[in-house]
């Protein structure tokens, strides 16, 4: 049976991301302790950035056209 991942939203993986950088430079967890967090935090990283890469190909920008009247274009 796998283990389906959970989504978390953006910010709130951001923080715990930003609070396991500071345990592990603390320097007072032990190497088990240390290893768990930076495996955590690589999970957490991977799904931030599938975020920003979906969050990224639905931006789009506005602009005018030859006609002078604005239009939805996709980011490149």
């Amino acid at each position: 049976m796998s283990k389906k991942a959970k989504i978390i939203p953006f910010e709130e993986a951001f923080n715990k991301l930003e609070t396991i950088v500071s345990k592990l430079e603390s320097g007072e967890l032990t190497l088990d302790e240390n290893i768990q967090l930076f495996e955590e935090g690589i999970a957490l990283t991977k799904g931030c950035r599938d975020q920003l890469q979906t969050a990224e190909e639905k931006i789009k920008t506005l602009v005018k056209n030859s006609t002078g009247e604005f239009e939805l274009e996709d980011l490149e």
